[in-house]
């Protein structure tokens, strides 16, 4: 019977996985007194799945574990996941480089620091048996005790097996920085030479399995608590659907550096070099880095999976010209929407003024299209005389996470602008409803006016009307001499440096910054 089996039930028709939960890991766990996992109503086929549903609860269970020892201040039971010393270094040394990808996509300033040679020196003695304790202690005592917190080592400090474990985290050291050298003059190819880490189990712990949705799931999570990640979750998700239905399981650990480079494989039968590279591979590399910092995983095997992507050659400028952005302007501004024979408008009226005045904005504030097809009569205000637009998370989405106001131009005044905002009430280019996901309304709006530029030939074919005019209003910016560090605070670019942290870019500052860019010859 089914009820024989260990953590097997039997209810209502339906087989489950289940496992009672221990009384003190309860409040770390909303409350439950058990954990289940449906199985179906097939019992060979709940069978074959129990194992590693179970295996799935059980890490639930650990996770709760872990979460009571943070609570306590206290470390993880000591020797609870134990791994060998050739284990642990190669576990090490799969972290440095995760860490290394990491800084790398995060600041240019990374890869131009140099490796200190002393510090070379240290572990090649390390690795040679030539140190004492105290210096084994500050050369990689933190990494040892890195691996102590999990419960992957108990070798008492100054012990022989310490050591033993002190000269192999040495050599993972070493090997580490061999490969951070390597990948400073662009080789990614690099692979550890010495043999205990060659010959290491490639599997560096032995916890149950990782859902590889769940760890999606989860990094949108952290990164949606800092009030970022929006877009990823909505760009990724059929990234990781696309890749589970091709590995056939769900399981990250049993991922492979070699199943990465088949799926890339087959996605380029349908898909763009760059599509794959900048959507697919990065996406994965992101998600399994995090969950390796998270010490949720030992190793990323996506971390030198790449796709080369061909450099498109470049035959003009990124920018509307001159003559590109008043011809959309001209059409923009004029634009009358399509009458019946009895004079009725089909359009939507948010749809006519998106039209007429998105393009408009665009062109004078350098936001993304979508910025702008967002907005709401909410944003927009006369701040001591200066009318100012506020592009805000709070209307939809914004891809810093972090809201900017820009001075509207005075010749989109003089245009009317201000009477078409003070006669509208919530969304100004969408129909508002609270069925509608704000988003999802404000890109439908942008596509709309997207079509219709192209449907009258207003749009080069190698210019992207979003790009299109953020690099127009940041060359026209230069040209009449606006600062970069203006400039970025209009479009909400990044600071360069770190000295353009300090000080605020005013709405004064920015309102003379506006009003020096040139109008437009539309009427």
């Amino acid at each position: 019977m089914a009820g024989n089996i260990k953590h097997f039930l039997f209810r209502d028709g339906r087989y489950y996985a289940r496992l009672v939960v221990p009384k003190k890991l309860r409040p770390y766990m909303n409350n439950k007194s058990e954990l289940r996992t449906p199985l179906g109503a097939d019992r060979r086929a709940a069978l074959r799945a129990h194992p590693i549903a179970v295996a799935e609860l059980m890490h639930q269970i650990t996770q709760a574990e872990r979460r009571e020892s943070e609570a306590l201040g206290v470390a993880v039971a000591p020797g609870r996941y134990p791994l060998t010393d050739a284990q642990i270094a190669l576990r090490s040394y799969r972290e440095r480089l995760a860490q290394d990808e990491a800084a790398r996509n995060q600041s240019a300033h990374y890869a131009q620091v140099g490796i200190d040679d002393g510090y070379l020196h240290n572990l090649r003695e390390g690795i040679a048996g030539r140190l004492g304790d105290t210096a084994l202690i500050e050369l990689v005592g933190h990494r040892i005790d890195h691996f102590r917190d999990l419960g992957n080592t108990t070798a008492p400090t100054g012990s022989t097996e310490w050591r033993a474990l002190a000269r192999a985290v040495c050599i993972s050291e070493y090997e580490a920085l061999e490969r951070l050298m390597e990948r400073d003059e662009g080789d990614y190819s690099g692979e550890p030479q010495h043999p205990l880490l060659r010959n290491a189990d490639p599997v560096v712990d032995d916890l149950p399995p990782v859902s590889l949705q769940g760890l999606f799931r989860d990094y949108n999570a952290s990164r949606q608590l800092v009030g970022k990640g929006i877009e990823a979750e909505r760009r990724w998700k059929p990234v990781f659907e696309a890749l589970g239905k091709y590995l056939r399981h769900d399981d990250a650990r049993r991922i492979t550096k070699s199943d990465l480079i088949q799926w890339r494989d087959t996605l380029l039968l349908k898909l763009s070099p760059k599509t794959v590279s900048d959507v697919y591979l990065a996406a994965v590399r992101t998600v399994l880095s995090w969950a390796v910092r998270e010490d949720r995983l030992g190793e990323n095997p996506a971390e030198n999976v790449r796709q080369q992507v061909k450099k498109i050659p470049r035959s003009r400028e990124q920018g509307f010209t001159v003559d590109e952005a008043e011809a959309i302007l001209k059409a923009s501004y004029r634009y009358e929407p399509l009458r019946t024979v009895n004079g009725v408008v089909s359009e939507a009226p948010q749809a006519s003024a998106a039209k007429k005045w998105v393009p408009l904005l665009c062109a004078f504030t350098g936001a993304r299209v979508v910025e702008i097809t967002q907005l709401r009569r909410q944003d927009i205000r006369d701040e001591e005389g200066i009318f100012v637009l506020r592009i805000s998370p709070d209307a939809g989405t914004v891809k810093t996470g972090q809201y900017r106001d820009v001075p509207i131009h005075p010749q989109i005044i003089e245009l009317g602008f201000r009477g078409f905002v003070e006669r509208s009430v919530g969304p100004l280019f969408y129909v508002a409803s609270n069925k509608k996901d704000p988003v999802r309304a404000a890109r439908t709006s942008a596509q709309i006016v997207s079509r219709w530029l192209h449907k009258n030939n207003l749009i080069v074919q190698s210019v992207a009307p979003n790009h299109g005019w953020r690099h127009r209003f940041k060359t026209v910016g230069r040209e009449v001499g606006i600062q970069d560090r203006v400039l970025d605070a209009l479009m909400g670019h990044a600071s360069t440096t770190a000295g353009d942290a300090y000080g605020d870019v005013t709405i004064k500052t920015k309102a003379k910054a506006i009003n020096s860019i040139p109008h437009y010859a539309i009427e």
